[in-house]
């Protein structure tokens, strides 16, 4: 058998390695989960050429997308300021098989970021003609690796999620929150998970998963990062929960208006984007206005920000975005929920998860 059977808890071809004890586990009120490629990895899987180039990659060659380390440090900086030396919750999933986990665990030490655990996809299992298909389906490993780990968390807990464009996972993050909060019958969930490839026995296991779960939505926010440039529009589908980003200056301003991070890790994150990934005053001030235009991003978290970016030369003094920005009009526990004149429904209870449009 090989190290990493042992030392992992495998499902079908998801494979779980669990760095913290579940006592620690069942801790939290507030969890994050963040895929790896494309979300905190600059990876791409669009050849077997590139497939073994990342396999045969070392640790210190791997490139996080830009301003990710510094987020996720940031991220784990503010709750250890504000919780003590409570270990830092955040989980990972990768389709990247198993084999290639000892290393992306000493990517993520280089980083500073010591996971609580981390989901693989046993692909090998696929690896013959009547699943090939499977090789790239993860709408069904997702889902189930999300099931597990809610069956591991407290039964209130909420959750952030992470993912990208390339993968589905809007799509799966949304439909791994109606199957938590059961907005949809046993069978319309089947037909669902079959339409979405989802066949057999991962979808018997899904069903399982969800009788041990609380009825209860824990996913409080999901972040898009537009990897692939896909139209921000298309993820209005999914309610306003739901923030496509085109960068990780974007998300970071969102999360400090969700008061998630401080002013000061804001700007820690601008800086690594303008020393380290050549980010421009342009594009900083293009970010900006682009979540204002899209009444993402209220007035007084703007405000704030504006002051820090201008003061340390990040965006022109003279800058402001292209429209107004909007008052806040419902906020809860610091969590900006409803922006003055937006109606977009913050989760929609019915998605079309088969069209592009809404």
């Amino acid at each position: 058998m090989a190290d990493w059977q042992l030392r992992s808890e495998i499902d079908g071809d998801v494979v779980f390695f669990r760095y913290a004890g579940e006592s620690l586990e069942r801790a939290f009120s507030e969890v994050y989960v963040w895929d790896l490629d494309k979300t905190y990895l600059d990876t791409s899987w669009a050849s077997m050429g590139e497939l073994w180039q990342t396999a045969m990659e070392h640790a210190f060659q791997k490139r996080n997308v830009p301003g990710t380390a510094t987020l996720v440090q940031a991220l784990r900086s503010g709750w250890e300021e504000k919780r003590g030396q409570l270990a830092f919750p955040i989980y990972f999933i990768t389709a990247s098989p198993p084999q290639m986990e000892e290393k992306i665990l000493e990517k993520l030490e280089l980083d500073e970021i010591r996971p609580l655990g981390a989901f693989f996809k046993d692909n090998l299992k696929n690896w013959k003609p009547s699943r090939w298909w499977r090789l790239t389906k993860q709408v069904g490993f997702k889902v189930q690796a999300l099931l597990q780990l809610r069956t591991r968390l407290k039964d209130d807990v909420r959750q952030v999620l992470w993912g990208d464009d390339s993968e589905s996972d809007a799509i799966i993050y949304t439909l791994y929150s109606d199957i938590c909060a059961r907005r949809w019958s046993e069978k319309d969930l089947i037909e669902i998970l079959s339409r979405l490839h989802v066949i057999g026995e991962q979808t018997e296991t899904i069903l399982e998963l969800q009788q041990q779960i609380p009825v209860q939505d824990p996913v409080d926010k999901i972040y898009i990062n537009l990897a692939t440039d896909t139209d921000p529009e298309y993820y209005l589908k999914f309610g306003r929960r739901c923030v496509p980003t085109t960068n990780t200056l974007q998300a970071a301003l969102d999360l400090f208006q969700d008061g998630r991070l401080s002013l000061s890790k804001l700007i820690e994150v601008a800086t690594d984007l303008r020393d380290n990934y050549a980010f421009s005053r342009e594009d900083m001030e293009w970010s900006i206005d682009n979540l204002v235009r899209r009444q993402i991003l209220g007035r007084p978290a703007l405000e704030a920000a504006l002051l820090e970016l201008q003061g340390g030369g990040f965006v022109n003094r003279s800058f402001q975005p292209s429209l107004k920005a909007r008052d806040v009009a419902e906020a809860r526990d610091g969590r900006v929920y409803k922006l003055e004149g937006v109606h977009d429904e913050w989760i929609h209870e019915s998605i079309d998860y088969f069209h592009e449009f809404r």
